[in-house]
């Protein structure tokens, strides 16, 4: 099991091109910090978690070049025996699914077996077909009439974001047997296709080798894994991603080349008319945020007014709901520059509401990927209201007729 003891966590800001070009370089050379988005501009803000031998070598970098920076955790080793704590073992009784807790890929696949049990009529379990690895990729769809449009919800692309596939599994589970009206008529007036963990092989490693593994397991030599995110045929790897597999945004040796990115494809392209779906939603963590095509180009989608008005609408929601602050614009002017995203890509596809969301923390989360157990229903809840508003509002301007 990989260790992070006395690994800390450092966000730092960029006051002049200088600092731009340090922290370009120490990413660049060292194989023992690990960026959280690349350094690229004046007045950005980034964490970085530092390996404990290198904890000498920034200090004294970050006092020569007079770089404001605040120290986040100390012991990262410290938040990651927390996250594992918060695991329900393997065998779980299934009737106990709650969200409290964080799940192994086979409970989350028994509950969902036990949902089709439960609601034959309502939940089909669906299957894309194997990873690099050979685990099936699973989901559901909740149809309460055949002709319904549908909303296409993947989550846990990225291994390590834990939160992303817990969301989508309370989202199912809100659908399926809350007692409010006017989620039930949210339930019935469409259909909802849900993968609650598209990258099934890196989150299966994150629980038994590496809590921050990100990318999937395909093997290239003597390093392992392609940023499946990075790897879908839009504008492949032109921008914000790698060539270089040790890279945690490699994305990978072609266009489309990895098995979880050519399911996923081969499942909308066969789909998308016949089960006519018109949203594409990706839960992701962490930076709080609500975001839309494009993440490869300054250029504003064709309906970036009504993406960037649904999402406001969202956001709006979620600080009703809880006082969270989420921002809200396209990939490439909220987060950071990006190509060969799973957004991107269904948005090419013809669907015309599609959307990241960046799960909590804040940008500046303590936690980073590892967000406490008791924090996942809240979330999810914020997950939930940012679609409903999202859905609510693109039905009020007419997507779903």
């Amino acid at each position: 099991m990989a260790r992070y003891d006395n690994y800390r966590v450092y966000n730092v800001e960029f006051s002049n091109e200088k600092h731009v070009q340090l922290f370009k370089e120490l990413e660049e050379q060292s194989d023992s910090m690990s960026f959280i988005g690349h350094p690229r501009e004046v007045g950005q803000k980034l964490s970085i978690l530092v390996s404990a031998h290198k904890v000498a070598d920034l200090t004294l970098l970050l006092k020569h070049y007079r770089v404001i920076h605040r120290i986040l955790t100390y012991n990262f080793q410290e938040k990651i025996d927390r996250s594992y704590s918060s695991v329900a073992a393997v065998g779980t009784d299934v009737t106990k699914f709650d969200w409290h807790h964080f799940y192994h890929l086979e409970t989350i696949y028994e509950w969902m077996n036990s949902l089709a049990k439960l609601y034959p009529n309502l939940i089909t379990i669906l299957d894309m077909g194997g990873s690099t690895q050979g685990t099936a990729i699973k989901g559901v769809k909740l149809s309460h009439k055949n002709t319904n449009k549908t909303i296409f919800i993947e989550a846990g692309i990225h291994a390590r974001e834990w939160i992303a596939p817990a969301a989508a599994n309370y989202i199912i589970s809100n659908l399926l047997r809350s007692n409010e009206q006017d989620i039930q008529n949210l339930a019935k007036s469409y259909n909802w296709i849900i993968f609650p963990c598209i990258n099934p092989d890196g989150y299966r490693f994150t629980f038994e080798c590496d809590r921050m593994w990100r990318k999937n397991r395909q093997l290239f030599m003597t390093t392992y894994g392609v940023d499946l995110n990075r790897n879908y045929p839009v504008h492949w790897n032109s921008t914000g991603s790698s060539t270089d597999p040790c890279r945690y945004d490699y994305a990978g040796p072609s266009e489309g080349s990895e098995l979880e990115t050519q399911r996923l494809i081969k499942f909308i392209q066969n789909n998308v008319n016949k089960e006519q779906i018109r949203t594409y939603i990706a839960l992701h963590s962490y930076s709080q945020m609500i975001m839309f095509p494009y993440g490869y180009s300054k250029e504003l989608a064709p309906n970036y007014d009504d993406l960037k008005e649904l999402g406001q609408r969202a956001s709006v929601a979620i600080k009703e709901l809880s006082g969270k602050i989420y921002t809200s614009g396209s990939l490439m002017e909220t987060i950071y520059p990006s190509s060969g995203g799973s957004v991107d890509w269904a948005y090419s596809q013809g669907i015309p509401i599609a959307y990241t969301i960046e799960l909590r923390g804040p940008p500046d989360s303590e936690d980073m990927f590892l967000l406490p157990a008791e924090e996942i229903l809240p979330t999810a809840q914020e997950a939930f209201a940012a679609i409903r508003n999202i859905v609510e509002g693109a039905a009020d301007k007419g997507y779903y007729k």
